[in-house]
């Protein structure tokens, strides 16, 4: 019994360094060397357009329209008949609705 008993503790010492080993996981190593990995940035630029009055908005640029009842939470002042408030790159435009020329700026706040 105590040779038994002698055996299977040395079976477990000598089995626990083995199994160890084998339970470590390294993902990407084969063997063969160590692989770097490259990570590359894309770098976005924005331009924004300067606005000044007598400009004309393209026909995608208008269609950002304000609702017409969300001009006093702007603090913007009611737009007359054929006018428009627009928001273009955090500003507000107010257009000519027929034409698309500016005819006012103001700040978003």
């Amino acid at each position: 019994m105590k040779k038994l008993v002698t055996v299977f503790l040395a079976a477990t010492i000598l089995a626990a360094p083995m199994a160890q080993a084998q339970g470590r996981h390294d993902y990407g190593h084969d063997g063969r060397g160590v692989h770097e990995r490259t990570v590359t940035t894309k770098k976005v630029i924005i331009k924004k357009h300067r606005w000044d009055r007598g400009q004309r908005l393209t026909p995608a640029e208008r269609r950002h329209f304000v609702d017409r009842r969300e001009y006093r939470r702007y603090h913007l002042r009611e737009p007359r008949r054929n006018e428009r408030w627009v928001r273009v790159d955090n500003q507000f435009l107010l257009i000519n609705a027929v034409s698309g020329l500016i005819i006012g700026l103001a700040a978003a706040r």
